[in-house]
């Protein structure tokens, strides 16, 4: 009997206890929740960006036909290896070699037409040199007349004198008479001899001369033939489809016998790719990132056709036309690859990875501690930037926002400080007023009096906030204030400012302000600053928000159900 009763009294103590762990509302303590911890350590970081894109030749060349025909020869296929100048296919050409005929024989008959023409020209210049010997004889035969009307002349004046001297007989004189009037017909028949056969050279020049015009027309004739005849060559010579580089033919898009229509453009009947041994892949690159991409980048990618494969290449340019689908913007990434194998072939999907940026001991961080907050400070931070109404200088909640300076100064008074609201609503004031006056300042300044203005606005932001707390936070805001004073990295090596937290000696979370470098997706680089190696940084866990556990207690609120776990 007493062994029943006690086996019964421990039997119900268990399932008490097991009742009570399975039904309590929140399953355990909520505050027993410990936090979870990273260690900060050194380690590699590879930034990169992802894309897909399409494997294209480096050089693609659309082989054509400037002739209508029908295609009666085919001298290259699908893969084929061509040469520069190759025939790759032949059209038909009968109409084009009779044409080519015709032309020949014309311009033959223009080259005898222009040697007829030749010869005319030579025949009247014979005839105008004899003309010329001609005029030169009848200018002879004047001279000898003139001189013989001379000498008769002379012997008519002494035979007068004679006569009136009753010297000399009546018979002589007429004698000489007669003879001066025959050499004077004479050299009157002479000049117009040479009158005449002047005239005739005057013709004969102007023979010569369209004779020579005629020629020059026959030149034009046998040069309009020429013309005619290798029109009737070059199309002869494009009935023969050529490739113009050396590579390889990736499509072919014509069977014997088809019928080529070139009106307008150019048919295409072949695709030749150039070298496929260097080819490029054409990523498409989202907006987001392509300020990240440089020339010389090194990219590594995969392919359907080889998964266990990784390919390697480099960014050699990003094309500045952007594409716009669906309002989503991408611009066009050109990445080089050698192909020795021809492994990889025109049209195929690669999967790449872009390497951006590259550390290989950095000071690193899990992601997850950026992320996390303590649940009180989110509630804090979100009432301080989100009030309700305007502030107390009018100014609209949805107006204040500042720069990332003044942001981060703010969280760290929220999260560090933790000020009452009405010193939030003043430091709010501040930091308002604070803004204002560096989005006011004179554009004109030059860069040490703009310096100067940033340290003046800086220790008046301090003293203000300073007067708004009391002395304990004002002590704790002491040491935030010491970093507004701290110079900045160099442009270029600032980083981004981010905030972890660790465990204070009170076990409570405390802030620690860094500056990010580049990231992983799983780790984040961190620079030198606050924060050393193996440092223990909170990533999550701790005590559930205060927001969290009103909504679960609020009225209406579904209650929780049996922990089974």
């Amino acid at each position: 009997m007493r062994r029943f009763l006690f086996a019964t009294i421990v039997v119900a103590l268990i399932g008490g206890a097991l009742g009570l762990f399975l039904w309590s509302p929140g399953g355990g303590s909520a505050a027993d929740v410990p936090y979870r911890l990273a260690t900060v350590d050194r380690g590699a970081i590879t930034a990169s960006v992802r894309a897909t894109g399409t494997l294209n030749p480096v050089t693609t060349v659309l082989v054509g036909s400037q002739l209508s025909g029908q295609v009666v020869e085919i001298l290259a296929d699908f893969n084929s290896q061509v040469k520069e100048g190759q025939v790759v296919a032949r059209l038909d050409a009968t109409q084009i070699r009779a044409r080519r005929d015709a032309a020949q024989a014309d311009l033959e008959q223009a080259r005898a037409d222009l040697g007829m023409r030749r010869a005319g020209i030579d025949r009247i210049r014979a005839t105008r040199l004899r003309a010329e010997a001609t005029l030169q004889d009848l200018s002879a035969q004047r001279e000898r007349v003139m001189a013989q009307l001379a000498d008769a002349r002379r012997v008519l004046e002494r035979q007068t004198e004679l006569v009136s001297r009753n010297i000399a007989s009546q018979a002589g004189f007429e004698t000489a008479k007669t003879q001066a009037d025959v050499q004077k017909a004479t050299l009157a028949s002479v000049e117009a001899q040479v009158a005449s056969q002047k005239a005739e050279l005057v013709g004969l020049e102007a023979d010569l001369a369209l004779a020579e015009a005629q020629v020059k027309s026959a030149e034009a004739v046998i040069l309009q033939r020429q013309a005619k005849l290798r029109e009737a060559e070059v199309d002869l010579s494009r009935s023969d489809v050529k490739s113009p580089v050396d590579g390889v033919v990736v499509q072919r898009q014509i069977d014997l016998g088809q019928t080529v229509a070139a009106s307008l453009s150019a048919p295409t009947l072949f695709t030749i790719a150039q070298d496929l041994r260097e080819i490029e892949v054409w990523a498409n690159v989202d907006e987001a990132d392509v300020g990240r991409l440089k020339p010389g980048q090194p990219v590594s990618f995969t392919v359907n056709a080889y998964p266990a494969r990784t390919f390697e290449g480099t960014v050699r340019m990003v094309r500045l036309g952007a594409q716009t689908v669906q309002n989503v913007v991408t611009y066009t990434g050109v990445v080089a690859v050698r192909n020795d194998d021809m492994a990889l072939l025109p049209g195929m999907t690669a999967n790449l990875q872009v390497t951006t940026d590259e550390r290989r001991d950095a000071l690193r961080v899990p992601n997850a501690a950026l992320r996390f907050r303590p649940p009180g400070a989110v509630a804090a931070i979100a009432a301080v930037r989100q009030p309700a109404g305007p502030t107390a200088d009018n100014t609209p909640a949805a107006g204040r926002r500042g720069g990332r300076a003044l942001e981060e100064l703010r969280e760290r008074l929220t999260a560090e400080v933790r000020p009452t609201p009405e010193q939030s609503e003043a430091i709010e004031k501040v930091l308002a007023e604070s803004r204002a006056s560096f989005f006011t300042r004179d554009p004109g300044m030059s860069d040490e009096e703009r310096r100067e203005g940033i340290r003046q606005a800086r220790r008046a932001l301090v003293e203000k906030i300073g007067a708004a707390l009391d002395p304990e936070r004002r002590a704790k805001f002491q040491a935030i204030a010491s970093d507004l004073g701290r110079s900045r990295p160099a442009q270029g090596h600032a980083g981004t400012p981010g905030r972890v937290y660790v465990l204070g000696e009170d076990g409570a979370p405390r802030a620690v302000s860094v500056r990010t470098g580049a990231t992983d997706g799983s780790y984040t680089e961190v620079l030198p600053g606050e924060l050393r190696e193996g440092a223990a940084v909170i990533t999550g866990g701790g005590p559930r928000a205060q927001a969290t556990t009103a909504q679960e207690t609020a009225p209406g609120a579904r209650p929780r159900g049996p922990r089974l776990f």
